[in-house]
């Protein structure tokens, strides 16, 4: 009886495939974090032509400027007040 390591490597390796998959964004869309806990959310990037969006982002440049410590926009507002602003976003 003996261990098949090459079949343990093949799950690690899909895993990290699928962990990695995860934080690609697709083509029309843009990862944004949000909240105290940095939530990242994919957002279509229609979005940013909607006013209610673009005062998100005014107050992203006040906080942050062009500096936003997850890499990436982060967003300040809580995830409450950011999923009911893109809950009305989706009904356009």
């Amino acid at each position: 009886m003996g261990f098949r390591l090459l079949g343990t490597r093949r799950a690690s390796f899909a895993a990290n495939q699928a962990s990695s998959k995860a934080l690609e964004v697709p083509k029309g869309y843009l990862a944004v974090y949000v909240g105290e806990r940095m939530k990242r959310f994919v957002i279509p990037i229609s979005y940013l032509t909607q006013f209610s969006f673009q005062d998100l982002l005014s107050q992203a440049e006040e906080e942050f400027g062009y500096d936003h410590p997850m890499g990436g926009l982060t967003i300040p507002c809580s995830e409450d007040v950011f999923q009911n602003i893109t809950s009305r976003l989706n009904g356009l």
